[in-house]
């Protein structure tokens, strides 16, 4: 009797995850209305996001990390269809609002920060997914999704940057305790552009090619990304095409705030000779609000991913405060919070300062750590 039920249950428990597709309406009713209600996307994520997490509290329980791929296809297939959906949104909305009589060009832009908004803090995030997975056609949406959002380099830096790097100066992306978050993506605008490419023209290097090979992905990153910019031109014009590269700056933007939040002031042991301990889970912020991990597909289990990178979203494991380090709140609030530098400061100062006594009582001077290096390709 509870053999037929189990499809039925898997697709119940992976529901929750399809959270985001409610954002989509919510851009276009606001597209149609104008006005006040083109507040309402930025409204259903820090506003809403935020009450929801207080509501339906933590989710503390683990799934087990051995489930067999075919039980997590209602998992999967949110990632899976996420790219169809969004470019239907983006163009959607390049093409109307091209159009738009009744939308002035300062709504037009407010329109399209809400655009930008999830392509990035949604799309992204599920772009980082689907790069982390063996599967080609996997590997292909992700790529498609930062391009989307021009910012295909993303793959080479964090998957060969970020994750060798993270908690060390050769990593740009890990915020410097003190670091605000503005001064911050202004760096790691220049920093991890330079690095991915400096790591893929070692790589080839290595092999006795130039980076003009056609083995570099740079090719294939530049051929996506203009391969959007032109349909973006051409479904909207010149101002389509603003508008495009508008929301793709504010995707960006939400990347690089996640990224600031993630690993903030967390560092990694220098063990001397330029190596160091190897990453563990108190590396890593964690987050184990209900509500914005199915929002965020887990990414709140960041420890986890970090220990294990190639493990699908559904299987992440929650690590406690006994493990790894907690933030008071989901990433909606967080990130809201780390735009304002001094009320960030106050909020996780403390909680740095708080962590070096417990994992590195033995280290007195953390002035080496604070080097902002741009990661050395290898």
């Amino acid at each position: 009797m509870t053999t037929p039920a189990r499809p039925v249950a898997r697709f119940r428990n992976a529901l929750p995850f399809w959270l985001s597709l409610a954002l989509v309406p919510v851009v276009i009713y606001a597209a149609r209305q104008g006005g006040w209600a083109l507040l309402l996307p930025v409204v259903s994520t820090f506003g809403v996001f935020p009450v929801l997490d207080a509501l339906a509290g933590q989710n503390l329980e683990n799934a087990d990390p051995e489930t067999p791929e075919r039980d997590l296809f209602w998992y999967r297939l949110i990632t899976l269809i996420w790219y169809p959906v969004q470019v239907s949104l983006i163009f959607g909305m390049v093409w109307y609002a091209s159009r738009a009589q009744h939308l002035n060009g300062f709504e037009k832009l407010a329109l399209f920060y809400g655009v930008g908004q999830i392509s990035g803090a949604v799309g992204i995030v599920y772009a980082h997914e689907l790069i982390h997975q063996k599967n080609r056609l996997e590997r292909w949406l992700g790529d498609l999704l930062l391009a989307s959002v021009l910012y295909s380099h993303f793959r080479t830096e964090h998957l060969l940057v970020h994750h060798s790097h993270v908690g060390t100066p050769r990593d740009p992306v890990t915020a410097r305790y003190n670091e605000n978050f503005h001064r911050f993506f202004a760096r790691v605008l220049v920093q991890c552009r330079r690095s991915a490419f400096g790591v893929e023209k070692a790589r080839l290097a290595r092999k006795g090619l130039p980076w003009w090979d056609g083995a570099n992905p740079y090719w294939r990153y530049w051929t996506l990304q203009g391969a959007h910019l032109l349909l973006a031109l051409l479904v909207g014009g010149w101002v389509g095409l603003g508008l495009f590269v508008f929301q793709a700056m504010v995707a960006v933007w939400y990347l690089e705030l996640t990224n600031y939040v993630e690993h903030y002031g967390l560092t990694r042991k220098h063990l001397g000779g330029g190596k160091y301990e190897p990453v563990r889970p108190h590396h890593s912020w964690n987050a184990a609000q209900r509500v914005s991990n199915w929002l965020l597909i887990n990414l709140q289990r960041h420890s986890d991913h970090h220990t294990r990178p190639d493990r699908r979203f559904p299987l992440l494991q929650n690590h406690g405060p006994a493990e790894a380090p907690q933030l008071p709140f989901g990433y909606p609030e967080m990130v809201a919070i780390a735009l304002v530098p001094p009320l960030w400061r106050r909020m996780m100062n403390p909680r740095v300062r708080k962590w070096r006594a417990m994992y590195y009582p033995e280290i007195t001077d953390w002035s080496p750590y604070k080097r902002a290096a741009t990661p050395m390709p290898r």
